[in-house]
């Protein structure tokens, strides 16, 4: 079985939206997805977070902390997937088309009615995205 190991950065706005890319090949259907991506040789998977969120949306990031690890296998594909979440802050950049793999369509803050309704890249993902969202939300509200 083939091993793919990536990284994801979850961002939240001062707005409780979150930083999405519209993503596919050429030839695909294109969907949201949080800035992901696989992880080079000689990179942790914090690197390969900053990195993949820099490539694909143009910002400089800090993670903040790690979330989760997701871990799947894809019998059909012969792969088994293990992907690391971090909560990202932005400190620098601007939103700028940049992916070098030329996936990148899109880039936008989403909503949390809207995150409900997109077709998500990794539908397994939405659950998790609008509760931590909403956790995100609810844990700011209380120092403001």
């Amino acid at each position: 079985m083939q091993k793919w190991f990536g990284s994801s950065g979850v961002c939240v706005n001062e707005k409780g939206q979150l930083l999405m890319v519209l993503q596919g090949k050429p030839e695909e259907e294109k969907t949201w997805s949080i800035p992901s991506g696989g992880k080079e040789l000689d990179e942790t998977f914090e690197e390969c977070c900053i990195r993949e969120i820099r490539e694909e949306t143009g910002y400089t990031t800090e993670i903040e902390e790690k979330i989760k690890v997701k871990r799947m296998t894809h019998e059909h594909l012969n792969l088994h997937v293990e992907a690391h979440y971090f909560l990202v802050k932005i400190v620098g950049g601007e939103i700028n088309f940049q992916d070098p793999d030329k996936l990148i369509y899109d880039i936008s803050w989403k909503t949390l009615d809207e995150i409900k309704d997109l077709e998500l890249t990794f539908p397994e993902d939405r659950g998790f995205l609008i509760t931590y969202i909403t956790n995100e939300i609810q844990s700011k509200s209380l120092f403001d």
